[in-house]
């Protein structure tokens, strides 16, 4: 992950100016504390501060087309850069960074190149030419982006909303999926598939067709030129996510530079049941296992970092961020930059334990897109910033954008639950990768049942945070919680501890506050809180409410 910061329309094009610009980006370089970069033209500057995991040598940021006339900042990674370089024949590269293309692209096919990018990213593109320029955002909102505006009239966006807070009158989240064109004016959705409607699909089930799609996108995430590995609970979804980068990586044995072993790791309290149930995964496939534990306290001792590295006062969020933000750093110390997890593939197939009381399929499907569509706001950002804090780059293969295509249209008949046909959460998924002749995980842990990460780390974290949080919120503070904080007014103890730590770093403006279709509006609405609410889930049907 990289950190960008782009601003358009300044009045003030002064020396001062170009200072606070500085200022502002470094605020983001944790991001990508490799390189820092700097493009001014007029009114306009595009700042970087660069991670380096493709082409660390040559691959600075911003970068450019051939007479510098488009200047681009990307943070994200594009996978199939190679592919579409082979399109670009006519154009001349300078470096072998895989966010290149983009710049070439836009001057081959003019603003309708984004659905071509495959991969994670937010990126801002000048064109000199025409002083016109857009903004971008990957489909499912894997890396953060925010749009702002100044009272001098000009137009802002940055990877986090610390580089907008204090000089932005209003900001959003911008939308996934979407592209800003300054010739318009307005942001338009450049991702279309088919269940973005939630028109119920009727495609069958083909396990190995499945399976294929997943190892396509584990196998893409394996572009690096730096040493990587998987965040490995022993749940499903990470176990999955190990077990076939570690087969594919013996595959690539004669082209993969840190060697065929691949490195896991794993965090939580002495005794938990994710330390436990990944050194058992890691074992089996042979891994090289890194184990890192905490206390309850050095949890509690971070959470004012961990908030103001992850910008959400969302309870959930932050209690699963705070172990991975502390892993992180360990995992940072030994040399490691980029990591694979296994977000996402919950909402994709109703792994939740709330998926039991499903009505049916249509409301099941609902759900589902509803929830793929809200992972911006929630995995998305936690595994993004708690990871980005340290300079560590997470990549999610659930998240592909063909591998969601694949899933999302299988008939949702095949994801209900039915214990009467042996069917547990994410059984589809469970059952493509059982194969008896060569397995890819033991059996248990194939049908391990879902734990959150926040109580898979271990069960006295929680109750640690909310004793935590009941000596430092009164009852007399909650009673009047309502008077303090109007908008998404906290109901309990440590929803209001985490609030007040937030407002410390994140002061509440003057702005109205509202909420529509996922922006937050106002300096009073950042990002994580108008939607925070929503999260734990919003139904589709009264009646099978948890």
């Amino acid at each position: 992950m990289c950190g960008i910061l782009a601003v358009f329309g300044c009045v003030d094009n002064s020396q001062a100016k170009r200072s606070r610009i500085i200022e502002l980006s470094r605020r983001l370089r944790h991001r990508g504390p490799d390189w820092s970069g700097l493009h001014c033209y007029d009114d306009c500057y595009l700042a970087h501060q660069r991670l380096a995991i493709i082409d660390p040598a040559s691959g600075d940021q911003p970068l450019y087309n051939e007479d510098k006339t488009v200047v681009v900042t990307v943070n994200g990674e594009i996978y199939n850069h190679k592919e579409l370089r082979e399109k670009l024949t006519s154009h001349q590269f300078r470096t072998g960074s895989d966010c290149e293309v983009i710049a070439h692209l836009y001057e081959e096919y003019g603003e309708d190149f984004v659905h071509m990018l495959d991969g994670m990213f937010s990126f801002v593109l000048l064109d000199t030419r025409n002083k016109t320029f857009i903004a971008a955002r990957d489909a499912i909102g894997i890396t953060p982006l925010y749009m702002g505006w100044g009272l001098d009239g000009s137009v802002w966006f940055a990877s986090e909303m610390k580089a907008l807070s204090d000089d932005c009158e209003r900001f959003v989240s911008f939308l996934p999926g979407h592209i800003y064109s300054s010739k318009e004016g307005s942001l338009r959705r450049w991702y279309n598939p088919p269940w973005y409607t939630e028109e119920v699909p009727s495609t069958p089930y083909d396990p190995l067709y499945l399976r294929e799609a997943f190892e396509k996108a584990v196998t893409k995430r394996l572009m690096t030129d730096v040493p990587f590995g998987v965040l490995l609970s022993g749940g499903l979804d990470s176990s999955l996510v190990a077990s076939v980068a570690s087969r594919k990586m013996a595959e690539l044995a004669a082209a993969c530079q840190w060697g065929t072993q691949l490195h896991t790791f794993c965090v939580g309290l002495k005794g938990s049941p994710d330390l436990r149930a990944a050194r058992e995964v890691a074992d089996y496939l042979h891994t090289r296992h890194h184990e890192f534990h905490f206390t309850v306290q050095e949890g509690i001792d971070a959470l004012e970092e961990v908030i103001y590295h992850i910008e959400t006062y969302d309870v959930t969020t932050i209690r699963a961020s705070t172990p991975m933000f502390l892993m992180s750093r360990k995992i940072k110390s030994l040399g490691v930059k980029m990591v694979l997890s296994g977000e996402g593939s919950d909402e994709i197939f109703g792994g939740y334990l709330y998926f039991h009381k499903a009505p049916n399929k249509e409301e099941l499907h609902k759900e589902t897109c509803r929830k793929i569509k809200a992972l911006h706001l929630y995995d998305c950002l936690r595994a993004n910033k708690s990871t980005s804090a340290w300079g560590l780059e997470a990549r999610v293969p659930f998240l592909d954008k063909e591998f969601i295509n694949v899933a999302m249209n299988i008939d949702p008949e095949w994801k209900m639950i039915r214990p009467d046909l042996g069917r547990i959460e994410k059984w589809i998924l469970r059952n493509a990768f059982d194969d008896e002749k060569n397995p890819y995980l033991p059996k248990h842990i194939l049908y391990r049942q879902k734990e959150q990460f926040s109580d898979g780390v271990g069960y006295s974290w929680i109750d640690g945070l909310k004793d935590h949080a009941n000596n430092q919120v009164t009852d007399a503070m909650l009673v009047n919680a309502s008077f303090i904080y109007p908008e998404n007014t906290p109901t309990t103890k440590e929803a209001y501890y985490y609030r007040t730590i937030f407002e410390k770093f994140f002061p509440k403006g003057n702005s109205t506050w509202r909420s529509k279709c996922g922006l937050q509006h106002s300096k009073s609405s950042r990002m994580g809180c108008s939607l925070v609410q929503e999260s734990r889930p919003i139904w589709p049907c009264s009646h099978w409410r948890a």
